[in-house]
């Protein structure tokens, strides 16, 4: 499956080498900025981090009391962005779903703005156990409603963390599907019914 570029340049970006050549190189920073450009839909905004960016690229002030203090103030604004649906309806279709958990497409400069994008799942969870291929950057998701239960609260957590995970972890490695429009309102929907459905295959 196909990584899309925001991911690989949060990556990029989230590292402790970029972020120390960043503060102490005028060099490198002309290099960065040289090195990009804007093509299609991909836009040279895509390269300046936001707060919550900044704060991980110092993993150093992160660990600190003091950085663990920030964190805490970044995770709640992070919160503050989270919508609930505008329709009340957090499940759609859990095949629909499985769709987008599989496609890794959308947002790169080949793409077009009509392009759907995918979730890209697969790249970092294990969901379902008859796929074979996945990572293992985050936990599995097999039996996700099964084994946590279809309350409420696991169903708002559940939205909360897939539309910006950062509001839990201000240095999650997840991307911030709602908070950046990777993903919109009807895709989510399809990502919490392959995750919470208790039809889905996910959950049997």
């Amino acid at each position: 499956m196909k990584f899309f570029l925001p991911i690989l340049l949060a990556l990029l970006w989230s590292s402790t080498t970029v972020y120390a050549q960043q503060k102490q190189d005028s060099q490198f920073n002309r290099m960065m900025k040289d090195s990009f450009r804007s093509q299609g839909i991909a836009g040279l905004d895509r390269i300046v981090q936001d707060a919550t960016q900044r704060f991980c690229s110092d993993p150093k002030f992160a660990s600190s009391p003091a950085g663990l203090k920030k964190a805490e103030e970044l995770q709640k604004l992070n919160m503050a962005t989270i919508a609930p649906p505008s329709d009340g309806q957090y499940l759609g279709d859990w095949k629909n779903g499985e769709a987008i958990a599989q496609s890794g497409r959308g947002d790169t400069w080949s793409d077009s703005a009509s392009t759907p994008n995918g979730g890209g799942c697969y790249n970092c969870h294990q969901i379902n156990q008859k796929e074979i291929a996945y990572g293992n950057i985050g936990p599995s998701l097999w039996n996700y409603g099964k084994n946590r239960g279809y309350s409420q609260e696991v169903v708002s957590y559940t939205w909360n963390r897939i539309s910006n995970s950062k509001a839990y972890n201000a240095c999650s490695n997840m991307p911030r599907f709602a908070h950046f429009k990777i993903l919109d309102q009807k895709q989510i929907q399809d990502l919490m019914a392959l995750l919470l459905d208790p039809a889905s295959p996910v959950n049997q």
